[in-house]
């Protein structure tokens, strides 16, 4: 499938954060305030265009989620861009709603697309179990969990978890869309202030997989389970009702990987290929 720039326009990368809290998640919806919808409407505003520029996003967070370190994609006339270009980021700036910024907006190199030419994205979980409960001024962006935890209990218990595998276990399903994902790192360190923060990086994520795995491990930290029940879960291959989708407003999706330039378009291409496990069986 080709990802071509059609002629006349120019594909522009977009960094920006946005806190989620009074998001319903990245992807427009009707009647529901969502980045996507936030971000288009200020494009259209200050370029005062009578189109809608669509956004191509790296990763759709959910309702409620953060992003740090999110990169999109936008196909601009070329005349639009150069009138504009220079000055999208602070006129963007006096448009958008505080809950979200654009950092950079540049010209992408040839064969970027911010969904499919990523190579990882890298999320972080934050969770407190402190007795006193969490910190106010954090706590829009910690969960607070009522239970002691065992870092170096989730730790062992999250290294069953690396490598390719089918997380149908931990993913909602969504019809035609495959389940298998690389995860690269899962790990969990605790800070000077109490703060427990996992670090989860994949090449990709299916829907609520990563909230779905810190819910796990916050079980096993805990005591409530023991550490090889995660990896029991991802075996099985199907939903436990014991593995718990934790809020959301602990997540922020922190940073996103692209290869080298003259690697854009190969994995942009390749990432489109649905995938299947080593030996798996056609049907």
């Amino acid at each position: 499938m080709s990802d071509e720039v059609e002629p006349g326009r120019v594909r522009v990368r977009l960094d920006l954060s946005y806190d989620g809290a009074e998001f319903s998640g990245w992807a427009k919806q009707r009647e529901r305030r969502t980045v996507q919808g936030e971000l288009e409407a200020a494009l259209r505003t200050v370029t005062r265009s009578g189109e809608t520029y669509e956004l191509t996003v790296a990763g759709r967070t959910d309702a409620g989620v953060h992003a740090r370190g999110q990169v999109a994609h936008v196909d601009l006339p070329a005349e639009l861009w150069a009138e504009h270009g220079e000055r999208l980021l602070r006129r963007l700036a006096g448009r958008l709603p505080k809950d979200v910024r654009v950092w950079r907006a540049a010209e992408a190199p040839y064969g970027f697309n911010a969904r499919f030419s990523a190579i990882w994205r890298r999320y972080a979980y934050r969770v407190t179990d402190h007795p006193g409960g969490v910190d106010p001024l954090l706590r829009g962006h910690v969960l607070w969990h009522d239970w002691a935890l065992d870092v170096d209990a989730m730790n062992a218990a999250s290294r069953a978890l690396l490598g390719e595998h089918d997380f149908a276990a931990y993913c909602k399903r969504r019809e035609g869309a495959t389940t298998i994902r690389t995860l690269q790192e899962l790990s969990w360190v605790r800070d000077a202030d109490g703060i427990v923060t996992a670090t989860v990086r994949a090449d990709a994520f299916c829907h609520n997989m990563v909230r779905s795995l810190v819910g796990a491990l916050l079980f096993v930290g805990d005591g409530h389970r023991p550490v090889d029940w995660p990896g029991k879960v991802l075996a099985a291959g199907v939903r436990d009702s014991a593995v718990h989708v934790v809020r959301p407003h602990g997540l922020t999706l922190e940073e996103v990987g692209y290869p080298a330039d003259d690697r854009l378009m190969a994995r942009n291409l390749e990432a489109r290929n649905r995938r299947t496990l080593p030996g798996a069986g056609c049907c």
